[in-house]
């Protein structure tokens, strides 16, 4: 019975967690990636990490265009979840190990959200080839996206009117998905 409430317990911690480190991380990359910040989507995400950041944003300056405060938020947070989860699986808790299983799962979760949101965007182009700006959630989706897709494109131009330079990025992502995965091993 005890192993019940562990998991539950633990799914719970992952969810509230992983969501709220999501937004945050959304909101960073939207912010480095120049996506607009009147965007309906941007300003959810605003509004719901602003009650944590605006106090941080107090203590910690941003550096040459980087909000080092959401960076430190999205760390602690990660932190705080490996911690918890640590704790409610009796695992010892070692502050490098954490740290470092912290920085993995932020590294990860940044491809994965690179990842998804291309395949995303390579999805909704089939339906609206030329209204991807007109949605407010595909115009995140090109302004997030585009900062990786741009050097692929110089690599690998256009052929026949189809641009296979998201498949060049969706391949590059899942190699460094296998290098990340191929360091951690012992």
């Amino acid at each position: 019975m005890n192993s019940f409430f562990t998991e539950a317990g633990a799914l719970i911690v992952q969810v509230v967690f992983g969501l709220y480190i999501l937004a945050v991380l959304l909101r960073f990359l939207f912010q480095l990636s120049r996506a607009d910040f009147y965007n309906p989507v941007s300003q959810f995400l605003v509004a719901l990490t602003n009650p944590l950041l605006i106090p941080l944003r107090r203590i910690i300056p941003g550096l040459m265009g980087i909000d080092l405060a959401s960076l430190i938020l999205l760390l602690a947070l990660q932190l705080l979840e490996v911690y918890v989860l640590s704790w409610l699986n009796d695992l010892p808790a070692a502050m490098l190990t954490l740290v470092l299983a912290s920085l993995v799962s932020l590294v990860r979760l940044t491809i994965q959200v690179y990842f998804y949101a291309i395949l995303i965007r390579v999805i909704l182009s089939w339906f609206m080839p030329y209204g991807m700006r007109q949605n407010p959630a595909g115009d995140l989706l090109v302004s997030l996206t585009e900062p990786l897709m741009r050097p692929a494109r110089r690599l690998l131009p256009a052929v026949g009117g189809l641009d296979l330079s998201p498949i060049v990025v969706l391949v590059g992502l899942q190699l460094l998905q296998l290098a990340l995965a191929h360091l951690l091993r012992p």
